[in-house]
């Protein structure tokens, strides 16, 4: 796919945002409830639960393949798109949207959400979708009843913040939390008996931290899981884990110099102070971490990539390690989003716009000047074959290929 490059006017302020507040540090911040006027952008609504939109979304500046929706002050950190529907999860509840008809509903806590800030929004069955959500635990939204269930930790569930959630071909469900992740055998989420829960301590260090923010399918069914400490694999019954000694992500002085975030999440958070000392990393005083996969994707070669926080993006092949950094033509070491799509290109989202990876080599970069809504992109998602929707902090852009 050729793009071409033209000047895009756009308003910005992506400087303002640690990596404390992208990333999970401050609870609170994913959890306020949006306002009429922050998302009447994407369509002015008639009521807060949704309506007709009476406006149509912006088209990017002189180039009509790049459409934009606005929601205000929120991220976009989850995009599902089917055929003709689009779910959005964003830090201020989902918003379940109408390709075909221009109509949107957003749902929130004034709707059966326990919390409004949305890590994780996906289809389960014909007629249920998950909702990961920001400290109001596992929601299921039943379409058929148009209500919400809602799973959280008296029926099992590890931790009320939910960031991923993975579907088994077997039916069996892995779910990523901030304190383990749980398995719901043949995803029996009503039975207790159902439940389990791995953590560092029950695995003997076989998931190397507690915090998990992405789960994968494997190419031979094997479960790989992101943490702030580490990559995990689940196999047989076994775990195996790698981390920045074993080679994922790129060292400190390799990257230092292209490090776009001059403050220190630890000076904004106990969490990321406390993790600075155990990963060893007293002496960076920046935004930097290898071991800490913010994005994971396994392609269709299952070839297990990891996007990491300052170091990067690792390719891992179950042996070895390559990584990639802005010296090799990655836009930014912060790496956010991660998506293989129908026509298996692998789209790597980043704090300075996205980028293909072919064989290693970088090209077809998309920022603000090509069309994107802003230049720090949380997610990914391929409607169509021929549309991508690209979440971010602010807005969705939709691409016309």
């Amino acid at each position: 796919m050729s793009i071409k490059s033209i000047s895009l006017v756009a308003v910005l302020l992506a400087a303002i945002f640690a990596g404390a507040y992208w990333l999970g540090a401050n609870r609170d911040a994913e959890n306020s409830a949006p306002t009429i006027s922050e998302i009447q952008d994407w369509n002015r609504p008639a009521a807060a639960a949704g309506g007709k939109g009476a406006t149509q979304p912006t088209k990017a500046a002189q180039n009509p393949k790049f459409t934009h929706f606005h929601i205000g002050n929120r991220n976009v950190k989850s995009i599902f798109a089917e055929q003709k529907i689009v779910w959005v999860g964003t830090s201020g509840g989902v918003i379940r949207y109408s390709s075909e008809d221009d109509d949107y509903r957003l749902f929130d806590v004034r709707n059966g959400l326990l919390a409004n800030g949305v890590f994780h929004v996906s289809r389960w069955t014909e007629d249920k979708m998950l909702v990961g959500t920001y400290g109001g635990g596992l929601a299921i939204y039943d379409e058929t009843k148009d209500k919400f269930e809602i799973f959280n930790v008296p029926e099992g569930l590890a931790d009320a913040f939910v960031y991923d959630v993975l579907v088994m071909p077997d039916g069996d469900m892995w779910i990523a939390t901030w304190s383990g992740a749980n398995r719901v055998k043949n995803g029996q989420l009503s039975d207790p008996d159902a439940w389990e829960t791995y953590t560092v301590e029950n695995t003997g260090g076989g998931l190397p931290n507690d915090w998990v923010y992405g789960l994968a399918l494997g190419k031979n069914g094997e479960v790989w899981l992101a943490t702030e400490g580490g990559l995990a694999r689940f196999q047989n019954d076994r775990w195996d884990n790698w981390n920045h000694q074993d080679g994922q992500g790129a060292a400190y002085e390799l990257v230092k110099g292209d490090n776009t975030f001059g403050t220190d999440p630890a000076t904004m958070s106990s969490h990321h102070a406390r993790q600075k000392v155990e990963m060893g990393l007293q002496q960076v005083d920046t935004a930097y971490n290898p071991n800490y996969i913010v994005a994971l994707e396994v392609d269709t070669d299952g070839i297990v990539w990891v996007g990491t926080w300052g170091g990067g993006l690792a390719r891992f092949d179950g042996e070895k390690y390559v990584n990639y950094t802005v010296q090799d033509g990655l836009p930014s070491n912060h790496v956010f989003m991660l998506h293989q799509d129908e026509q298996g290109i692998l789209w790597v989202g980043t704090s300075n716009g996205v980028a293909q990876v072919n064989d290693g080599k970088f090209e077809n970069y998309l920022t603000i000047h090509e069309g994107l809504y802003s230049n720090t992109v949380f997610s990914m998602a391929t409607q169509q074959d021929d549309l991508l929707w690209i979440g971010s902090f602010g807005g969705v852009t939709r691409l016309q290929r």
